[in-house]
């Protein structure tokens, strides 16, 4: 979730904002249904003070209705954003950065991402990482210096793309 401070707004793809939505209409609907079933069996065993099912089963209605409570004040507060919407002379939440690693000299490409839909396998990279961060605003052929918990790593950005 990249949020504004000002305003608390959440930015989010189109796409993601799909798939959250998606997950709240499951969650309120087929979790709910789920989890009232098991709490209906686990009260049916009897004596609830040492019921261990019917524990487990509250639990996760409480956890189940924490998320539901988080996706709908996220989505409450969201704003889409589009790649085409964006410039491209400067690195920018979508942006997607060719990056050479100036110690290794290998190439990395980084899609930059709202902290909602990063995904580091997929080389998707949350803006408010410290690669992230360091890669904010900064231009073609600029040599960034992040420190990152293994170390510092040393890049050039080679190339800018939408």
């Amino acid at each position: 979730m990249s949020e504004n401070k000002n305003n608390g707004t959440v930015y989010l793809t189109r796409e993601r904002l799909v798939e959250l939505e998606k997950e709240l209409h499951g969650l309120k609907f087929t979790g709910r249904i789920e989890v009232a079933q098991k709490i209906q069996e686990a009260r049916s065993h009897g004596d609830l003070s040492e019921n261990a099912e019917y524990d487990a089963a509250k639990e996760e209605q409480q956890h189940l209705e924490l998320r539901i409570a988080k996706l709908e004040q996220t989505l409450s507060r969201t704003r889409i954003i589009e790649s085409k919407d964006l410039p491209n002379d400067k690195v920018y939440i979508l942006s997607t950065v060719k990056l050479k690693d100036l110690k290794s000299k290998e190439t990395v490409k980084y899609l930059l991402v709202s902290p909602e839909e990063a995904d580091f396998d997929k080389n998707k990279i949350s803006v408010t990482s410290p690669i992230g961060k360091g890669l904010m605003g900064k231009t073609t052929g600029e040599k960034i210096k992040v420190s990152v918990p293994a170390g510092t790593l040393e890049y050039e950005i080679l190339e800018i793309t939408r």
